[in-house]
């Protein structure tokens, strides 16, 4: 075979092995992408506006109070009300502020969360205004590393915010918070590698369509672990909002902020936690795909079309609940402990995981030796050999978990002896309850003038 017959078949097995998105936007003209862009905008401002209101009303009640409910049915209108009160206060600049940078600072933070949400899958192929075209704005190869960069981005306008306020407050406001934040998106970026090993892309709609099966909740669960406790620390919420921290920094790095400006960074804030919602569906939920159960219904009607929307967007209010959970129920803890947990136990463990992944993957994929058959099944040997290697370290951490905790409560609480001698330190003692009491010895001391004893002070 010639060098010129053979190049149409390398290119076609180099496009088959490529790892391109599964979303076909041929049949998307650029009008359509615009208005599938506004959609996704009016989507998040709306979501806002609710979750803002699902939010007081949800640890109103946890907190036995009824929550707002003046403005609108049920107060749905108050957010409204907040953000017309936003929009029409005086808007105050300190005078040893930075101006451009002031102002530049919240539009970086609001912005940069609607980059990120262009990537998401709301549904798979829908048909709008006669075209057929995937509910996703755009997708590439590495859309999840864009996200990622994204956040990366997001993080000046924290430190902005702090510097350009002119203050000490603010300034160690946004120290505070770019060290968090760029602590726990190392953590972040690890947990998902595990689901790239899985799917074998970084493009959401082939991580999306990776899950038809099994979600990667399931095979990934510590990896979805680490990545719940990340996406908080990373939207800077409670228990995690060390960043603001009223206590000790007076609001933290938007502390000289008021009217528009604070409105911003509380609208990116807002968005931010839909953003790492959604990708956290996305990448464990299975996205857009229906619940198992009603996925098998009348071969997967309820998978189709505009039916995603509806899946995407009960997955994504749950992770709301979890967020407005957190805030209602736990204590905001030390910086020094949030840190030190992010560092000494998230990267070291969530690096460990990645490398028992990437054994099992190799395994499955017949790259570390023949399988084995056990009662008639077929497994890789690496894989019983991992799975027998992570039951021995759980059963001797266990056991050295135990002793360490025998120990601490052997040194909180001393052994009472049953028997002793009342008159052992010199003075008559009680015995305890389940005590006996010895007969004194001779050689106890003598109770002699000299002696030092409250009578003997007394004199």
């Amino acid at each position: 075979m010639s060098a010129v017959a053979a190049v149409p078949e390398l290119v076609a097995l180099a496009t088959a092995n490529s790892d391109n998105p599964r979303a076909d936007f041929s049949d998307t003209p650029m009008w359509l992408s615009l208005v599938k862009a506004l959609i996704i905008f009016v989507y998040l401002l709306v979501s806002t506006l609710l979750v803002i209101w699902f939010e007081r009303r949800v640890i109103g009640r946890m907190q036995q109070r009824p929550g707002p409910n003046r403005n609108g049915p049920f107060g749905l209108l108050q957010t409204l009300a907040d953000g017309m009160k936003s929009m029409l206060k005086e808007d105050v600049r300190p005078k040893a502020s930075d101006a451009f940078v002031f102002t530049l600072a919240p539009l970086i933070t609001a912005t940069m969360c609607f980059v990120s949400f262009s990537i998401m899958p709301l549904a798979g192929e829908v048909s709008m205004f006669g075209h057929s075209t995937p509910f996703q704005l755009t997708d590439t190869p590495v859309a999840v590393l864009l996200v990622l960069a994204v956040a990366g981005i997001g993080i000046y306008g924290v430190v902005l915010a702090g510097w350009s306020s002119g203050s000490p407050y603010p300034l160690m406001g946004g120290l505070r918070a770019s060290a968090q934040m760029i602590s726990y998106e190392i953590a972040m970026g690890l947990s998902l590698v595990a689901v790239f090993l899985y799917a074998g892309s970084m493009s959401t709609s082939q991580i999306v369509n990776a899950q038809n099966g099994l979600w990667f909740v399931v095979p990934a669960f510590f990896s979805f672990f680490v990545y719940v406790i990340t996406m908080v620390g990373e939207t800077n919420r409670l228990p995690f909002d060390l960043a603001e921290g009223e206590g000790e920094l007076t609001g933290g790095f938007h502390t000289e902020y008021g009217s528009m400006r604070f409105a911003m960074f509380f609208l990116g804030e807002y968005i931010n936690m839909f953003t790492v919602a959604a990708l956290a569906t996305t990448m464990f939920l299975g996205g857009y795909q229906a619940p198992p159960g009603i996925a098998a219904i009348n071969d997967g009607m309820f998978n189709e079309g505009w039916w995603g929307v509806l899946w995407f967007t009960a997955k994504l209010w749950a992770f709301m609940f979890v967020f407005v959970w957190l805030r209602g129920s736990l204590p905001r803890v030390r910086y020094d402990q949030f840190m030190r947990f992010g560092w000494k136990f998230l990267i070291p463990a969530t690096l460990g995981w990645v490398v028992l992944v990437a054994f099992f993957r190799a395994g499955q994929n017949g790259w570390l030796g023949d399988d084995v058959v056990v009662a008639g099944r077929s497994f890789p040997i690496i894989s019983l050999a991992l799975v027998g290697l992570i039951a021995v370290a759980a059963l001797v951490g266990g056991w050295l978990w135990d002793s360490r905790v025998e120990r601490r409560e052997a040194a909180s609480h001393p052994r009472v002896p049953e028997e002793i001698d009342p008159y052992a330190g010199g003075h008559p003692v009680p015995p305890m309850p389940g005590q006996r009491l010895r007969e004194p010895s001779l050689a106890a001391p003598a109770l002699t003038a000299g002696s030092d004893t409250k009578e003997a002070t007394r004199g």
